[in-house]
């Protein structure tokens, strides 16, 4: 008599097209719980063409890791063209796994898939900012890459005209 496979099967990772509404609403809702911020990721969500709209673009790269339908993880980017060589970089905006999820490699997966988009789109560099608090993310991005220590600012929009 043969065992049973007890192994879950793997994630698969996708990027998301305009046809991809549901799962951008899913990523989402991932986000605001794996960030603790359901209202920034769900009080005021944009209407279907808005998100259909923004997944079109191809200077915007939505992955998700799916595993039976549900989306597991996923991250944001943003391609960044510069002025000063003709190059772009990638930014990694959000990047999250369902707390279920996690420690399986599915981030790792994420931005491997990143890595090879950003190939393909001649990119220079990705790049992500880290919280200091966030040790899990740390240590990925420490296995994966090389840290700079840089200070992120927030400006205000509409400030005043400086005198």
């Amino acid at each position: 008599m043969a065992s049973k496979d007890r192994t879950r099967p793997a994630s698969s990772v996708r990027r998301l097209g305009p046809g991809d509404v549901p799962a951008m609403r899913a990523l989402n809702a991932l986000f605001g719980r794996a960030f603790a911020e359901p209202a920034t990721y769900g009080a005021a969500p944009p209407d279907d063409a808005y998100l259909a709209g923004l997944l079109a673009r191809e200077h915007v790269a939505v992955l998700v890791a799916e595993q039976d339908g549900a989306v597991l993880g996923g991250l944001v980017a943003y391609e960044l063209d510069k002025f000063e060589q003709a190059r772009r970089e990638i930014y990694i905006y959000d990047l999250a796994v369902d707390a279920e999820h996690r420690r399986r490699g599915i981030a790792t997966a994420l931005i491997r898939h990143l890595q090879a988009h950003a190939a393909r789109r001649d990119a220079w560099v990705i790049f992500v900012q880290g919280d200091p608090g966030d040790g899990p993310a740390l240590a990925l991005y420490d296995r994966l890459g090389a840290r700079e220590d840089v200070l992120h600012f927030d400006l205000p929009v509409g400030a005043p005209p400086l005198p």
